[in-house]
């Protein structure tokens, strides 16, 4: 794609938001950014000041996905606002952040899959858990996780850096659709690969885990009552699952959306936008109460975090 195309593209784009208005989505953006910017880091230093909580899988796990959750609201707000505000910036800085933003995402779905899957190994071979899933074998795993999310944005990039010209000229909006769109137009298969198969694959094993986990566990009598911990833990889990996998295809429809002339611009604009200045953020804004809050150990932690806080604040005051 020429740079000229791309260059008005972005413009057409700008004119879309301040005709709608729909800059002043960065309201909710940022207060939803900014709770989860402070229920997050809490959670995750309960979890590092922790020794005992370091030592387990779930723990880390958890943390990988706070961390990545994090970084994702830190970007996403840096792009809302630098839109909002027609900030320009050179089209190779734009696809790192695109490179980057996707990284982030997919780590935390990711890593939300694998803390299903090890929802089951637990309770599936309770005797040999530890052994399968060591403290060191997890964060060889979350390495890994790292480098597998990472590898094919940044292959794009270079991709992309070898195919264009011109590749630091000004743009009016940097966005991840607008950055896969071009992308996409060449690279259809590798796109759709990489994110219609990962949600396939995320999904077949996330929902091959519940329903094992129900077949094994339906014999302790753990489901019969309505309001057990058990039918609320899978509800609590299943709603934040939703949220994190709906935005994806939200936004993979998007993409898909993106090269039909029959769709107006206006229409990509307004679900662009809500989906990244809310959908996106919801199960991030989430997350610490649905998931982390529900451990009991990390509640603990948190009690005596806040209680050693007050009592150095009254010793600082006397």
């Amino acid at each position: 794609m020429t740079s000229l195309k791309i260059s008005n593209l972005t413009q057409e784009w700008i004119d879309s938001l301040q005709r709608w208005h729909l800059e002043f989505f960065f309201i909710p953006t940022t207060v939803i950014t900014l709770s989860a910017l402070v229920a997050n880091p809490l959670l995750l230093t309960c979890i590092f000041l922790s020794r005992a909580l370091r030592q387990e899988t779930r723990y880390l796990l958890l943390a990988n996905t706070l961390t990545a959750d994090i970084l994702f609201l830190i970007l996403n707000l840096a792009i809302v606002i630098c839109n909002a505000v027609g900030a320009e910036m050179s089209w190779l800085v734009c696809e790192l952040l695109t490179a980057v933003t996707v990284t982030v995402y997919s780590c935390a779905v990711l890593t939300i899959t694998l803390m299903v899957a090890d929802t089951y190994a637990a309770v599936r071979w309770p005797l040999h858990y530890h052994d399968l899933l060591p403290p060191a074998r997890t964060r060889r795993i979350l390495v890994g996780v790292w480098v597998v999310a990472a590898l094919y944005p940044f292959s794009l990039v270079i991709m992309m850096e070898l195919e264009m010209e011109h590749s630091h000229e000004q743009v009016a909006v940097c966005l991840v659709l607008i950055s896969l769109g071009f992308i996409k137009a060449t690279n259809m298969t590798g796109i759709h690969i990489y994110f219609f198969v990962a949600a396939i694959v995320c999904a077949m094993l996330i929902f091959y885990c519940y329903i094992r986990l129900y077949m094994v566990t339906k014999t302790q009598g753990i489901w019969h009552c309505r309001f057990s911990r058990a039918r609320v833990t899978l509800l609590a889990h299943g709603v934040l699952l939703l949220l994190y996998f709906a935005p994806g295809i939200i936004f993979t429809t998007e993409l898909f959306l993106f090269q039909k002339e029959e769709i107006s611009q206006d229409v990509r604009v307004w679900i662009s936008t809500v989906n990244m200045c809310v959908f996106m953020l919801l199960p991030r804004a989430l997350a610490p109460f649905l998931y982390g809050l529900r451990y009991r150990e990390i509640s603990d932690t948190l009690l005596q975090l806040l209680h050693w806080h007050s009592r150095l604040s009254q010793v600082t005051v006397a």
